[in-house]
This record gives structure tokens, sequence and C-alpha cells, in this order.
């Protein structure tokens, strides 16, 4: 796909568009000559080279990629009229974009009804999952792991609800035992399940979450933000395929999170949140006297906590899965190289005598650390950040990230290794681009040259 042509296409479209309408002169103050905007062009595109190569597979750090050209093309045409999904009066086309891409993602978890909108992250997702939550059981709080995405407690503090950190096991899953103790003492209303945490890449046991959450009288929530387009790979063939429970229990759930712009191959931002019961749009009604005018349906503000949005979103969004749908032969297909990179990169890893797993990947998010004498927690953090550190310089530079682990989790996994610090940083790896398949070799050998290195 030549992105250059279609940008080009794109400004085509709408200024052939845009003269449909009787013409008129653009307004002097708004006039900048080419040579004041070619100085700071130049400065703007220099200043852009600060940033880490987040497009090469080199880059196996953080949850960062550029999106997939049909998306760029999407948004930028798009954003060329600028339309706002918060009323059919700011965005006719692009709110029935965000309604079709929306109930694909309702279709692709297996909700037969729907209510959800896009947001402008997935941090925003969670809090409007958790205010539907404190309206349908008010006084009681949430659950979630220890592991779950920090939001989670942060939004609990901003909705004035009471948050349980529920411990993990030694894969970094929701202990349901630890769970259960919890929701007997009746303080919880809503429980929420974890479909790849942002640490570890760990799927909490949601089908064994939601029947006992269902006992109790509880509601589930999903926060699939980082995991759950996984779901296309569910009793998928070769190694790249999925145990289907979990995923398949995510629609007897009763809300969803999911972000378009992790494995979605979206622009930031773009998160979504699915309510499974339609009726709980009664939670959100509100009147603006100036806005929902043009239309007697329903609009995307009436059913949302946030008021402006991006409607380039939506067309990024709807563009690409006309493309790529989120279907096993479409985006699932991209989604099943960088699983089967990560599981290639664990067993060179296991057969590595300077590197060690910290535990194998179940997504895509490979953790592992340099093996050093002593083997102690404090030798491990000082090797894992002067390999963070030094993989970063050199001809051929590699990123990566680190994560803290606590003392009681990594010995746990690694009982020989001695606990002579609180914790220790280990080395994590995001194989979220479809090209690292093709470069882990490479970008293993590199690694293991660093914490040769000493």
């Amino acid at each position: 796909m030549d992105l250059q042509h279609w940008l080009g296409r794109a400004t085509q479209a709408i200024q052939e568009w845009a003269d449909t309408f009787a013409p008129y002169q653009p307004h002097p103050s708004l006039q900048v000559d080419d040579d004041r905007f070619a100085a700071a062009f130049e400065e703007f595109t220099g200043r852009l080279k600060d940033n880490y190569p987040f497009f090469h597979p080199s880059y196996v750090g953080q949850m960062l990629k550029p999106p997939h050209p049909a998306a760029v093309a999407g948004y930028l045409t798009a954003m060329l009229i600028n339309p706002n999904n918060h009323a059919l009066d700011g965005g006719p086309a692009t709110a029935r974009m965000e309604r079709e891409a929306v109930a694909q993602l309702a279709a692709m978890f297996g909700y037969d009804t729907h209510l959800g909108h896009l947001t402008t992250s997935g941090t925003i997702a969670n809090l409007e999952a958790l205010y539907v939550a404190r309206e349908l059981h008010p006084g009681r709080g949430v659950a979630y792991s220890e592991d779950a995405h920090y939001t989670h407690g942060r939004m609990c503090r901003v909705l004035g609800m009471e948050g349980h950190a529920v411990p993990t096991d030694d894969r970094g899953r929701m202990d349901l035992g630890a769970l259960e103790d919890l929701l007997r003492t009746g303080r919880v209303g809503t429980v929420v399940v974890t479909a790849g945490t942002t640490g570890l890449g760990a799927v909490d046991p949601i089908h064994d979450a939601v029947p006992l959450a269902r006992r109790h009288g509880v509601r589930v929530h999903v926060d699939a933000a980082y995991g759950g387009f996984f779901t296309l790979l569910t009793g998928a063939g070769g190694d790249a395929g999925l145990p289907p429970e979990p995923w398949r229990a995510i629609a007897g759930c009763d809300s969803i999170v999911v972000d378009p712009h992790k494995h979605g191959l979206q622009p930031y931002g773009c998160g979504a949140v699915l309510f499974r019961d339609p009726e709980v749009g009664r939670f959100y009604l509100h009147d603006s006297p100036y806005t929902y005018f043009t239309s007697a349906e329903l609009h995307l503000g009436e059913i949302s906590l946030e008021c402006s949005r991006a409607g380039a979103s939506a067309a990024a969004l709807w563009l690409t899965f006309r493309l790529l749908p989120p279907t096993p032969d479409g985006l699932g297909a991209v989604l099943a190289a960088g699983r089967r990179a990560a599981l290639r990169w664990a067993d060179l890893i296991d057969a590595s005598e300077a590197l060690e797993l910290y535990q194998g990947p179940e997504l895509d998010i490979v953790t592992y650390f340099p093996a050093v004498e002593p083997a102690t927690l404090s030798a491990v953090d000082t090797a894992s950040a002067r390999i963070l550190d030094d993989g970063m310089t050199g001809p051929d530079p590699v990123y990566l990230s680190t994560l803290r682990a606590g003392r009681e989790a990594f010995t746990v996994r690694h009982p020989k290794v001695t606990a002579d610090a609180d914790g220790a940083r280990v080395l994590r790896s995001v194989l979220m681009k479809p090209e690292t398949e093709h470069h882990v070799e490479h970008v293993h050998a590199r690694v293991e040259r660093l914490a040769r290195s000493r």
C-alpha cells in the first residue's frame, strides 16, 4: 500500500467534496506564508527525531507500534473534515462508521446484543464500565487482581468506590480462592477479570471466575484492553492457537473494554467499551439543548461520559476493518505472527546459558532476565538495568523495557535466586509487530551478547 499516494488522494477527495459548496475566502488571520511554515516545520520534524524507532522490529520494548497505513489514511482523510462523534450533528458519517465498527467488536467477543462506543483510551473505557458498575450496585466495591492495570484502583478512587486487589497465582492470574473469600463478605458488586495483563500478558481464568461471581450475585467486567483481540486465536491450529475456555466465557460477561490502538492497528487514542445489556444506557441519560437536534436517532454522546471525540478515530477503525476485519483470517493472522515470535523467543531463551525466562509467554509478551553469579535479586536488577541501557547504544541497537517483580513473585517462580532485596527488574519485550517473527533470532542474539558482556 503506497501511503503517500493515498494521502494525496485523500486531500483530492476532500477538496472535491468541499468544492460542492459555495466558494469563500479564507480569513487573512489564518494565512501563513511558505517560508515561515518551512522554518517551523524543519524545527518540528527535527524534534520528532527524539523518538525510539517504534516501527522497527528491533524495538521490542513497550506496547508501541505505528498504526496500519489504512488507519493513517482513514484518520487523516477524516481529520480534514474534523468531525466530532459526540452528536450526529457533528459527525453523521463517522458516527455511523463508529456504530458499525463497534458492532464488529461486539460480534468478535460473542455478544448477541450490545451497547457500546469508542473512547479516547482504555482508561476512559474502564472508567465508564466501573461507573455503570457503581450505579448498578451502589455502596459495593470492585475486585481486581494485583496484576491488573493500575487504572482500576485509580478509577475506584475517582468514583468513590472501594477497590479490592486480589492476590495472584504463580502465573500472574487472579487467585480464585482469595476472590471467593472476598466475595463472601458481600462488599463487592463487580469483579474485573483481565484478558492479558499489561505486565506479563497473563489471562485470568475467566471461565471459572464468571460462575463464581454469579453465585454471589456479582457482575463481571473484562479488561481486555491489551489482550482482547487474541480471542481471534482461540482454537486456532498450529503454535499460535490459544485455549478457548477463558475467551469464550467473555460472551457471558457484563461489560468489556478493548483498545484498538493496541492490537487493532489504530493510532492513539482509540479505546472501546461494550455492555451486554443495552438497558444500561439509562445511566447516561442527560440533555444538551443545543446539541442533539438533527436526528431522533440515539446520539453517541447520549451513551458516553465523554463529550467531544474525534470522528477520525472511528473512520480509521472502520477503514481498517474493511481490509483487515476482526476475524481469524484478518487481524487474527497479524496477532498469530507476534505470538509465534514470542513462543520462538521463549524457546531460544530456554536454550540459552546467558538468559532465563521469568515466565513463559501466554500471549506475545516475553519476560526474562540475565543469568548472573551469584544469583541474587540485586544482581539480577543491576544486570537487567545495564542491558536495557547498553542495548540502545551502538551500531546495532535493540530496545527493551523492564518490569519490576516483587520479592515474593520472583522467588515463587525462581526459588534458587537469593532474595536479598525487595524485588528486581526483569527484562520485558512486547512483540506486537508481526515483522518481529522474522527478526526474533537476531534480537535474541543481540540480547544474549549484551548479557554475556559483563
